[in-house]
């Protein structure tokens, strides 16, 4: 099936949202508002609908796993079923949590996924290989006694002793295990369970009452929380926590999807790199990237993660000087620019990028009216800018948005088009 510009203007203009059973509502629906936005005097299509909302499908189970600024699933699953066919190969080059790769392998398609934060792939890749919970329980309690004697880091503000005890022993084997070269599936499972249930606000996490998983306060935080609520860290059964996880997650996967997981984790191809430099990847063979860049200052991953960094055995003061966190407009566009040029090489004619962005810093800069330019001056088309409304988030509430009319109540995706030869 082609999917020319021509066809993908026609569906975001005539666009009406499933209903719950997946057929078109009969009710009054908001229809797309197109208009225009120019750019250094040139006028791109615009579309703004509810085009995907989390009360339009279920995501799977397995996507639910926590990272600073990331988008749903269904905004990958949109373009992924509009735009590619089962076994076309798509990308992420600023993976994070893994959703476009987890949501392409869903739905049967080849993935690449790249990130330059060594996390992204310990959280992606075992849930392309997702083992069963029998053997997840096996080798849970095949481990050694989870009774180490010390840790090398204070944790005490976060962990019960007891606790903390268990959760040293599992990352020396697990860290032993990796350096061995002896890390398998399910050893990978565990290790990403675990890091995903590091802290949190529920009795579902190893901690004491913290913030939200997707990002670890500071001990002296920790210490001040604990103060003014007044708790101590009450004892977490670390295996029983893992199989509680594991069980949520692998929740409704149907045989047709493990075997896409299956089949797809064979040929996939996880990189841990600078998305401006990807040899790895050859040219013009990827169908669809869908992706969301750092936006400027906002998000500093590396304090985000530091816990995660260790219990994995990984230094994030090195992680986050590799990380590109640009404070000016002009030092974002120059590194966007080289990231599409990447994007350009490795694009097959034919083929599209999405690429998320948004406003920040109160609205006063739309990073869609910069991404813009830099894509074409890579070669690409612009087919146009899709503004998906959506409810007010949490996350929102974190960076300081408190109202609909400005930050992440929207998304905004730029969607590019890699002509074919000899169209321009």
């Amino acid at each position: 099936m082609k999917r020319e510009p021509s066809f993908v203007h026609e569906y975001l203009q005539n666009f009406r949202l499933p209903g719950q059973d997946g057929q078109t509502t009969l009710q009054p629906v908001q229809t797309t508002v197109c208009d225009v936005v120019s750019i250094q005097g040139i006028n791109y299509h615009r579309f703004t609908n509810e085009f995907w909302t989390a009360r339009q499908r279920q995501a799977a189970k397995i996507q639910e796993i926590s990272y600073r600024a990331c988008f749903k699933p269904q905004l990958p699953r949109f373009f992924i079923t509009l735009l590619t066919d089962p076994g076309d190969v798509v990308y992420d080059p600023f993976s994070g949590r893994g959703t476009t790769s987890i949501e392409a392998s869903l739905l049967g398609r080849s993935i690449i996924a790249n990130d330059i934060n060594p996390l992204s792939r310990i959280l992606t890749e075992p849930r392309l290989s997702p083992p069963t919970l029998e053997q997840v329980r096996v080798r849970l309690y095949e481990i050694p006694d989870l009774t180490s004697p010390g840790c090398d880091l204070d944790l005490s503000m976060f962990y019960h002793p007891d606790t903390l005890r268990s959760l040293c022993s599992l990352r020396e084997y697990l860290i032993s295990r990796s350096n061995r070269g002896e890390c398998d599936p399910v050893d990978q499972w565990i290790r990403m369970v675990a890091t995903n249930r590091l802290s949190g606000h529920s009795p579902g996490f190893f901690s004491v009452y913290t913030l939200p998983p997707n990002q670890a306060v500071s001990p002296e935080r920790q210490i001040v929380i604990n103060r003014d609520r007044n708790q101590t860290p009450p004892f977490r059964d670390v295996r029983e926590i893992i199989l509680k996880k594991t069980r949520s997650l692998l929740q409704g996967i149907d045989p047709k999807q493990r075997e896409n997981f299956v089949k797809n984790a064979e040929n996939s191809l996880f990189l841990t790199g600078d998305a401006r430099y990807t040899p790895e990847i050859e040219d013009n063979c990827v169908s669809l990237t869908v992706t969301s860049p750092p936006f400027l200052d906002i998000v500093q991953y590396s304090a985000d993660n530091w816990l995660r960094c260790w219990f994995n055995g990984l230094d994030a003061a090195v992680i986050g000087k590799k990380i590109s966190t640009a404070r000016k407009i002009s030092d974002w566009e120059t590194i966007m620019q080289d990231v599409f040029r990447e994007l350009f090489r490795i694009t097959k004619p034919g083929g599209y990028v999405a690429f998320e962005v948004g406003e920040v810093r109160n609205g006063k800069i739309r990073l869609d009216e910069h991404v813009i330019p830099l894509g074409i001056h890579a070669g690409f088309s612009c087919c146009g800018v899709l503004i998906n409304k959506q409810d007010f988030t949490k996350t929102a509430n974190i960076w300081g948005v408190n109202n609909m009319s400005v930050g992440t109540n929207t998304n905004r995706i730029v969607l590019f088009y890699k002509p074919l030869a000899g169209n321009g």
